[in-house]
């Protein structure tokens, strides 16, 4: 990380005091209103009337996006440059420029965090916590704490392994790999949008894959940057290596069975995106295939988190894997003596009057019991849609057959019973 002292020259809080009584503090007020407005203004422009959902660089506002803190600072250094030139001196610019610096880190970390975990809590936390170190930085700078802080942490000397630092690299070196892992992420996220955009099906569980190892990948590559940020010998992970993968075999033997069955469950494409399965007796919808876990909702809104080596290794049943059409089934009792060669095909024909319910293949109507009151008719059909749910259909196929058997005068038999006294 560069030395901040260079970007922000240090300053006394009482020659700050003495700076801003000064007429010309009122010139750099204006400026700095000025590079607020154009910066404002510039983002608007780009933006548009409406903000493309999850930007990092726009957000839901134009303030809350990561260009318009960026840019206000980009105006307010080259303002900087200009006016002492024009024999302004620098006042409201020594405040300014730290406030508009923490201003664009806090956007830019909350931003794209926010893009790459939208649901952690955690990542929350990390969010107040990031902006609570950048306004106590700022402050810190203005009353000329921090510069004297940095300086005694430079003052304290550490040995890792044959390296010689001081706390101030350390430091230094963790901000820097933050940075890193920030812009890892918010790569990231951004080609996870775009591969998923718009796809669905096989290619959504495709593109899935592809987002998961990018992530991956680029998430392996800031951390490697980030430790050599931080002053850490890359040469020295070998072992470390070694350990790790002792570790996998076996405390974290389950954690990698589950990553790498999620890999082969999205290569395989034995279970999609969208696909209804039946795990465990749960029975559901696959909404997610994370890398660690699958996601299944049922019908009733209750979600399982399913671990992926559990989808490996048990029995699933898939019932849109080669085909997206259900069977549904109900039952209807007539009485004895009906004329069923001519009530079957009416009962059908009701069934496939159903909006939901598919004409090819048609609805089939069979005698399945001689009941103790009755003739028992199962009547089967297909629809192609069971993520609507089973009830809604199957109540309106009962009511259409009952409204047929109303029509012919069909008795619907029940059991009686005759009480007699003594």
């Amino acid at each position: 990380m560069a030395n901040s002292t260079s970007i922000l020259p240090a300053v006394t809080l009482d020659e700050l005091l003495a700076a801003l009584s000064h007429s010309s503090a009122w010139i750099e007020i204006a400026v700095v209103v000025g590079c607020l407005g154009l910066a404002w203004a510039v983002v608007r422009l780009l933006r548009g009337a409406e903000a493309p959902p999850q930007s990092v660089w726009f957000g839901r506002r134009i303030v809350d996006g990561a260009l318009f803190p960026a840019l206000t600072l980009t105006l307010a250094y080259a303002a900087r440059g200009v006016l002492p030139a024009l024999g302004v001196p620098l006042a409201v610019f020594k405040i300014a420029l730290p406030v508009l610096l923490s201003f664009a880190v806090i956007r830019l970390s909350v931003r794209v965090l926010t893009a790459a975990f939208p649901s952690s809590r955690v990542m929350r936390l990390a969010e107040r916590t990031i902006s609570w170190l950048a306004w106590l930085a700022v402050v810190g700078w203005i009353t000329g704490v921090l510069p004297v802080v940095l300086d005694e942490l430079d003052d304290i000397h550490l040995k890792l392994g044959g390296a010689k630092m001081t706390m101030r690299n350390l430091v230094e070196g963790a901000l820097s790999a933050g940075f890193v892992l920030v812009l890892a992420l918010w790569v990231s996220a951004a080609i996870e949008q775009r591969l998923l955009r718009g796809a669905y099906g096989e290619q959504l569980s495709l593109r899935k894959a592809a987002a998961n190892v990018v992530r991956a990948l680029l998430t392996f590559v800031g951390l490697l940057i980030a430790l050599t940020a931080v002053g850490i010998d890359l040469t020295a992970l070998s072992v470390l290596g070694g350990a790790v993968g002792v570790g996998i075999g076996f405390g974290l033997q389950k954690l990698a069975a589950n990553y790498v069955s999620g890999f082969v469950i999205l290569a395989e494409r034995s279970l999609r995106i969208g696909d209804t399965v039946k795990v465990d007796g749960f029975e559901g919808r696959i909404t997610d295939i994370a890398t660690r876990y699958t996601v299944i909702r049922a019908l009733n809104g209750r979600e399982a988190i399913v671990p992926n080596e559990m989808l490996i290794t048990q029995r699933v049943e898939n019932l849109s894997l080669a085909d997206p059409k259900v069977l549904v089934s109900t039952q209807v009792q007539v009485a004895y003596g009906t004329d069923l060669p001519a009530l079957v095909p009416k009962i059908a024909a009701a069934a496939g009057s159903v909006p939901r319910v598919l004409a090819e293949p048609g609805p089939s109507v069979q005698l399945t019991e001689f009941g103790a009151d009755g003739l028992t008719l199962g009547v089967h059909f297909w629809i192609v849609d069971p993520e609507n749910g089973l009830g809604g259909v199957r109540s309106d196929v009962n009511l259409a057959i009952l409204g047929c058997l109303n029509r012919e005068g069909v008795e619907i038999p029940f059991p009686q019973r005759v009480v007699r006294s003594l």
